[in-house]
């Protein structure tokens, strides 16, 4: 892309930025408040200290979703993530949100008394994922009180993809287990059946019968990283893509297999490198992040192959007239 062309796009959306901002109604009300809601939860908003020592909520999402544990349980990286996605999504619908009748609606009020009550059980309760959830029901009061039911009903989607800034952590037990004795049995098959493999599976561990090579599928590896984000893509796909709620249904829904199969296949090239090289080589493979990024693709190809798939109209055929 040349410098010209580079200019053009950021002349365009400094324009768009410009007009944008000058059409939002009551700036300044809202910002104000949201400058004060955030501030409490910067001051206020984290009474644990047990595995991260700051009283900040804000500071605590950021230290959680940037956090690197290997495969670890506190790999919530989903956290980080999903507020871009949420801004960006915002940007994508602009048009139609300015286009909504804006006007000061009290009532959202209620939402913002929701969020505050829930932030004052979470800090009471020693419970910062409450208070996320706090956090932004306080967020999406304050918008519906700037700008009125018809912007919150516009802006719901994508401001729920915040959702994804709440840690999973142990909560996501009861489907990692179930994902990782899938896989890793997914794999046992297919590596005695195809790659005519003796890896044994015992438990959660896939091992080589010689003693050459030992791995403990976690949590992590076993499919929750590649399920969140496969969730999220499979959400903003289908409700860019689709109005009807069983198409947006069954993209989710894939997300499970996707990223089921996504896990099988590392898991796969890992205990392949180990028959050839040793530990050493599956070792290589686990840690390669390219390889990482290998659950991914399958997900990514046919959830946007399925979506042009469902986003074809079924051609009319022409009928005959019938003389009367």
């Amino acid at each position: 892309m040349d410098n010209q062309s580079t200019t053009g796009i950021l002349e365009e959306f400094q324009t768009d930025l410009v007009n944008g901002w000058r059409r939002l109604p009551n700036k300044r009300f809202f910002f104000i408040l949201l400058g004060a809601w955030l501030a409490l939860f910067q001051f206020l908003g984290n009474s644990t200290f047990g595995y991260l020592d700051t009283g900040s909520l804000l500071k605590w999402i950021y230290l959680l979703g940037t956090a690197h544990s290997g495969e670890g349980e506190t790999d919530d990286n989903q956290m980080i993530l999903a507020p871009l996605i949420v801004i960006g999504l915002f940007w994508w619908k602009r048009k139609e949100l300015l286009r909504q009748p804006m006007e000061t609606w009290w009532p959202g009020l209620l939402l913002v008394g929701l969020g505050l009550f829930f932030h004052v059980a979470g800090y009471r309760l020693q419970q910062p994922r409450i208070s996320i959830v706090a956090l932004f029901t306080g967020i999406y009061g304050l918008m519906g009180l700037a700008w009125g039911p018809k912007f919150l009903r516009a802006s719901f989607f994508p401001f729920f993809l915040f959702i994804f800034c709440v840690p999973f952590g142990t909560l996501a037990e009861f489907i990692t287990v179930p994902l990782r004795h899938v896989a890793i049995r997914l794999v046992e098959i297919i590596a005695h059946t195809i790659l005519r493999s003796h890896v044994i599976r015992q438990g959660t561990q896939l091992l080589d019968p010689k003693g050459h090579y030992q791995y403990d599928v976690a949590a992590a590896c076993g499919g929750i990283r590649s399920l969140i984000m496969t969730v999220m893509l499979a959400i903003v796909v289908g409700f860019l893509s689709f109005r009807a709620f069983w198409k947006r249904a069954l993209l989710i829904a894939l997300a499970v297999p996707l990223a089921i199969a996504g896990n099988v296949l590392r898991l796969l090239l890992i205990i392949i490198a180990a028959e050839m090289g040793g530990q050493s080589w599956g070792t290589a493979v686990h840690d390669n992040t390219i390889i990482s990024l290998m659950p991914y693709v399958p997900a990514i190809l046919t959830l946007f192959w399925l979506g042009g798939l469902l986003e074809k109209k079924p051609s009319q055929t022409p009928t005959a007239e019938v003389p009367a």
